[in-house]
């Protein structure tokens, strides 16, 4: 956590570009809810409030725009969480579990739903053991620090490591703020809109030998098309509409 750096810089240094649609959200493609009928399945309003606080320290809001708080990154979590990724529905369970590398994926015999209910609850107790108060009551310094010792596996849990649970805090904050907004997440296409996606993938073809031509267009996802606000080509793609650059 570097609590100096810009935004633009973190999304950048992880990634997120290429994040159009998660994983994780991926792997669920029923229940899924939008924010006009927000219902939350899986996460305790203690885990809400966490979760919230912690994803607004990940993603702040800032002078580019609204963060991973504002584009409902919490209720992302918890969709995927009560959905088959929550309980590992698809992935071998049997371990053994022994520490892995990052290039062996998944290592632990507990699910995201079991890992987030353990470590949020840990976290919250180191918090009020060491500085009086949950998480979310902290002061944006020291919520910071936390983040930043869970990261560098420094902060003692007993379930699930530490440094573990940040990544894949981290990973599913990154999917939430990215993903289409019918998985719940970057509202508004909030995330979108900051680094210039067009969203579902239209015709390009004409654009072939345009090299180095900026496309702004205003983002359509999928809801956008299921609900009938997009306008479709006699293909089925979408039609962009492309917004006029004031330089």
């Amino acid at each position: 956590m570097d609590e100096e750096g810009s935004r633009r810089r973190f999304l950048k240094s992880v990634g997120a570009l290429s994040a159009a649609l998660p994983a994780a959200a991926a792997a669920q493609h029923a229940g899924h809810a939008s924010a006009k009928s927000e219902k939350y399945m899986f996460l305790a309003p203690a885990e809400v409030t966490f979760l919230d606080a912690a994803v607004a320290r990940l993603i702040p809001a800032d002078e580019l725009g609204p963060g991973a708080k504002e584009a409902g990154v919490t209720y992302f979590i918890d969709q995927q969480l009560f959905g088959g990724y929550g309980v590992m529905a698809k992935m071998y369970r049997q371990g053994p579990h022994a520490e892995g590398t990052p290039q062996q994926g998944y290592q632990s015999p507990l699910t995201p739903q079991e890992v987030y209910r353990a470590a949020i609850a840990e976290i919250n107790a180191g918090c009020a053991k060491q500085y009086g108060k949950s998480y979310d009551q902290l002061a944006a310094a020291q919520q910071d620090e936390v983040l930043r010792a869970l990261e560098e596996g420094k902060f003692p849990l007993e379930a699930v490591p530490a440094r573990f649970f940040f990544n894949m805090l981290l990973e599913n904050t990154i999917e939430g703020f990215f993903s289409d907004p019918i998985y719940g997440g970057n509202r508004g296409k909030i995330g979108w809109k900051l680094v210039g996606f067009p969203g579902v993938a239209a015709v390009y073809t004409h654009l072939v030998e345009k090299h180095g031509v900026p496309y702004d267009a205003l983002p359509v996802s999928i809801a956008d098309i299921l609900e009938g606000k997009a306008a479709l080509d006699e293909h089925g793609h979408p039609k962009h509409v492309l917004l006029v650059r004031k330089d």
